[in-house]
């Protein structure tokens, strides 16, 4: 018992809050992120991940427990993949193209979003009480996750969307050789995260969107909050 109460004690109430609030993000994200995938397939003519309840933002519909604690543990991770019959659309690899597309443009946008609410509140908050600098820090956070889940959604490897998205205009011999060995991708993009190969272009790319949406926002939110 006593080992507990010093293991407790050992804590840092504000890194427990940070932590907190990113796995709240990382919740609305990944919702976010697998409800958009499933809502353009039900456009594009694939119903299967409505039917099956994937058009939520109920985190529960999409979570994968293991891949949400390495999300908050490593910051990477992953969530229950959306079910999408490709046969359903009526040009397939379009269809599974703009169906992957969905969820990195949906991070951008609710990047766009708490950026945006971030700018304005700053211009009209005022004011020293703490639940005013956790909010920013809460919007912060989705800033730099939705960011982040973007830009590394986008790379073109297997299984991650953008390999889908390269697809659209890879020949139909290209584009059913990389299905065949899109099996292996998983282990080659793990090994590449372990050994940190990604992490210095990943986080430019990130710095990089997120100054093109700050600048955008900023922009945005001076109009809105003048008019205000």
């Amino acid at each position: 018992m006593t080992h507990l109460q010093t293991w407790f004690q050992g804590i840092d109430a504000a890194r427990l809050i940070q932590w907190l609030m990113f796995a709240v993000a990382a919740l609305l994200s990944i919702s976010v992120h697998e409800s958009s995938h499933a809502l353009v397939a039900l456009w594009l003519g694939d119903d299967t991940a409505k039917r099956m309840g994937r058009i939520s933002l109920n985190p529960l519909r999409h979570l994968d427990v293991a891949g949400f604690l390495m999300m908050v543990l490593a910051h990477f991770g992953w969530a229950r993949p959306v079910p999408v019959n490709m046969t359903r659309f009526e040009n397939p690899k379009l269809g599974m193209g703009l169906t992957a597309l969905a969820g990195p443009v949906s991070n951008i946008l609710l990047a766009l979003v708490c950026s945006l609410l971030y700018q304005c509140l700053s211009r009209l908050v005022f004011g020293a009480e703490r639940w005013i600098y956790y909010l920013f820090l809460f919007l912060q956070i989705c800033v730099v996750l939705n960011c982040g889940l973007a830009v590394f959604n986008l790379l073109p490897v297997s299984p991650l969307d953008g390999s889908k998205i390269l697809a659209i205009v890879l020949p139909e011999r290209a584009y059913f050789t990389l299905m065949r060995y899109e099996r292996y991708g998983y282990f080659a993009l793990l090994a590449l995260l372990m050994l940190g190969v990604l992490d210095t272009p990943l986080a430019f790319l990130r710095d990089g969107l997120m100054e093109g949406i700050t600048l955008v926002t900023a922009v945005l939110a001076r109009l809105l909050t003048g008019a205000i």
